[in-house]
Parts: C-alpha cells; sequence; structure tokens
C-alpha cells in the first residue's frame, strides 16, 4: 500500500452553551471558554459559552483523519496547532514518530499544547486507511475500562457547595455503578475544608468505593498539602493529585509531600511530554504518572509516557476524557480507572456535543458494572456531526499543498 501524503489541513474554531455553568467569581472573560472545568463552575439559570475546535487532514488519495477537542480546546493551543499545521503539507501521514518529533521540537519553548489533537487526527486517518480501530493499531486488549466519576469544582451556589452535597453526589455515583470517586474541592484552598470533605465523603460511601482527591493545585503551602494529605491517609484514598500551588511543577516539593504521607501521590498533568515526566518520577517527585492524548503530544506521545511508566513498574493514569483516552488506555496494562470528567449532579459536563453516534462521556456514559467501552469502529471509532461544528464556527483555517 502506497503512503498518503498529506494535502490539507482544515481547523475550525467552534462555540457552543452549556446550561447552568457560569465563570467562576474572580475568573476573567477569557477562561469561560479557555480553561474549561478550571474556571467554570455550577451557576442555576445561567449558559455559559464555551469555545472548542475541529482538525481534519486529508491526503492526496482521499483518506482523511479528523478529531475535535474536549479539554485542550483553549485559544492557545489553537494558535500552535495553526502554526504547526503546514509543517505536515507533503508529510506521509503514517510517518507520525518523525512527524511528533519535528512538532515537539518546533513547540520546545512553548507548552506543547497545540500538538495533541494534530497528532490525534493522523491515527484517526491511519486507522481509516487501514480499516482498524486505534486501540487495535496500539495493540489494545481491552474493551471495556472500569470508571471514575470527577466532579467539577466545589460552587457556593447550591450545588457541591457543602461536604454534605459531595457525599450525596458519592453516594449517587455509586448507585449507578461507579466503581471510583474523584473530588475536585473549592477553588479557595481551605485545607480545613477540604480534609473535612474527604473524610466525610469516606464515611458515606464506606469500603464500596475507591476515592481520590484532586485539589487542582488550590492549596496555598506544602504545609496545607501536608494537612490534607494526613486525612487522604485516613481515609485510606487511592490517590492524591495535584495539591498546592506549586502548580504540580516541582519534583523537590512532592517528594518531601511524598516523604510525610502515605497516600499514593499522582503528579505530571501539567508538564508535558516523556522526558520531562521521567526527570519527574526519578527525582521522586511522584508515584503514579499522568499521561493525556490531548496535553502529551498526541496518541504517540501519550503511549511514551505510558510505557515509560511500565518500564519503571508504576501507574500510570489517564487523564478526562475522549476516544482517544479510551484507545490510549485499552491498550495500557499498568492503569486503573477512565475519567469520567467533569460531573455535577445538576448540569452537564463542558465536553461539546459534537457525535452523531451515540458516543458519551456524560454522567451516564458507564454502563451498569460501571464502564465505559472503547470505540471499535475504524480510527478512533466516532462519527462526527460537521453539521453542528460548522453551523457554530467562529474562525477557519486552511491550509494546504
Amino acid at each position: 500500500m502506497t503512503e498518503s501524503v498529506i494535502t490539507k489541513i482544515e481547523i475550525v474554531e467552534f462555540s457552543f452553551e452549556i446550561q447552568n455553568l457560569g465563570v467562576q467569581t474572580g475568573a476573567s472573560a477569557y477562561h469561560s471558554g479557555g480553561t474549561p472545568g478550571g474556571a467554570i463552575e455550577y451557576a442555576p439559570g445561567c449558559a455559559a459559552t464555551l469555545s472548542r475546535y475541529a482538525v481534519a487532514i486529508e491526503t492526496g488519495d482521499g483518506c482523511r483523519g479528523e478529531y475535535v477537542t474536549h479539554y485542550v480546546g483553549t485559544r492557545s493551543a489553537l494558535a500552535q496547532s495553526v502554526m504547526l499545521a503546514p509543517r505536515l503539507i507533503g508529510r506521509a501521514a503514517e510517518a507520525r514518530e518523525g512527524i511528533y518529533d519535528d512538532m515537539k521540537r518546533d513547540l520546545r519553548q512553548y507548552d506543547h499544547m497545540g500538538h495533541g489533537p494534530l497528532d490525534i487526527a493522523l491515527w484517526d486517518l491511519a486507522g481509516k486507511k487501514y480499516g482498524a480501530s486505534v486501540s487495535k493499531l496500539l495493540g489494545g486488549y481491552r474493551s471495556r475500562l472500569p470508571a471514575y466519576a470527577s466532579t467539577y469544582h466545589g460552587d457556593r451556589n447550591g450545588g457541591l457547595d457543602s461536604k454534605e452535597a459531595f457525599g450525596d453526589f458519592a453516594l449517587q455515583c455509586l448507585e449507578m455503578g461507579y466503581p471510583g470517586f474523584k473530588i475536585h474541592g473549592w477553588h479557595e484552598g481551605d485545607r480545613r475544608e477540604e480534609a473535612e470533605n474527604l473524610l466525610h465523603v469516606r464515611k458515606v460511601v464506606g469500603d464500596r468505593m475507591d476515592l481520590m482527591l484532586d485539589c487542582a493545585c488550590e492549596l496555598r503551602t506544602l504545609a496545607d498539602a501536608i494537612y490534607v494529605g494526613h486525612a487522604c491517609d485516613e481515609a485510606q484514598y487511592f490517590w492524591y493529585e495535584d495539591p498546592f500551588r506549586d502548580s504540580g511543577t516541582s519534583a523537590h516539593a512532592h517528594r518531601l509531600l511524598r516523604e510525610k504521607i502515605r497516600t499514593p501521590v499522582l503528579q505530571t498533568e501539567h508538564i508535558r511530554g516523556v522526558e520531562p515526566k521521567a526527570d519527574f518520577v526519578i527525582a521522586g517527585g511522584t508515584d503514579f504518572l499522568r499521561s493525556d492524548p490531548e496535553y502529551d503530544m498526541g496518541i504517540t506521545g501519550a503511549m511514551k509516557i505510558a510505557h515509560l511508566a511500565e518500564a519503571l513498574g508504576i501507574d500510570c493514569e489517564v487523564h478526562a476524557a475522549g476516544p482517544a483516552h479510551r484507545a490510549v488506555m485499552s491498550a495500557m496494562r499498568n492503569t486503573n480507572f477512565y475519567e469520567v470528567a467533569l460531573v455535577h449532579p445538576n448540569c452537564p459536563n463542558s465536553i461539546p456535543p459534537v457525535y452523531a453516534c451515540g458516543y458519551s462521556d456524560h454522567l451516564d456514559c458507564i454502563d451498569q458494572d460501571g464502564s465505559v467501552p472503547v470505540p471499535g469502529g475504524p480510527g478512533l471509532g466516532v462519527t462526527y456531526d460537521w453539521e453542528f461544528i460548522n453551523k457554530r464556527a467562529t474562525s477557519r483555517h486552511v491550509i494546504e499543498a
């Protein structure tokens, strides 16, 4: 079979509304579209307008690869994708390793966030060309993935506004079949409130669920992180993630934290690519690694991180949700849960409604056994609603040979 040479890339930015969401108090208007989840919260009666972007890559022999961003779909990532796209023209679409290496160098002084969507679209193209799912191309052996419910941040608006509300939602998720539940606490980073919350949720669900805590870098100091970590120890949490405001990037600080607590620490969501993650774990900064095909330079990059973790004998947890994430996880032994993010008892998550095939990452996407299926169709195994995307387009970038 001959090589498929890339002749056209189209990148379409679009917007959509989510009901009962609003911009977090004190957040800028930019964040409402640029940082879903981190800067939006439950707001009854409001509507948040969010922005994402879609990528389509075409070749001279008629192949096409597609991807629509979930959590990486910020305007800064869009700018990087647009910057990188011309480099793909004339390249063999199958040469993903070489393309990965060149794009990684191109973004060496940036944060790499615009790399992932292009790589994922190339994997989708390859799967469609060869009539196989991306999962199969990766050697995937799991068709179902155990999932955990990953909450929105706590709010003060009558939603997840108290430890009792978090406990009730955890119980709801348990009754739905979820084997795990992850708390994102309040943005204020009050260590006592955070500790009381996680202890209360454990009391409510008992030992029937695995529980995780992701402070999203809310806590102010290492001392605060140790305080909350001791509560995680007491409540036997499965992991403790991104606790304090070093922004999740200091291996030294997290090594100190690991020395003071027993709960496994999960880090490296906020550093990009296999090399710095290797440095972080070798320096003793984490027990588990984080990987995300959107954040970490695509499926190609995410699998490198998974194999790094496997070589070191540690687990690698896939961050966030999406068809690419399911494909990656299906080919990983050393991982535990699929993250259904971000969910709330009173509003939908911020994933764009762009699927014309029934695919979903909303709260009710699990089966009774608490798992999600890995799409088995060609490529990513999903069909995108391009009519929806094009109707709501706010910018369009076309690069052709």
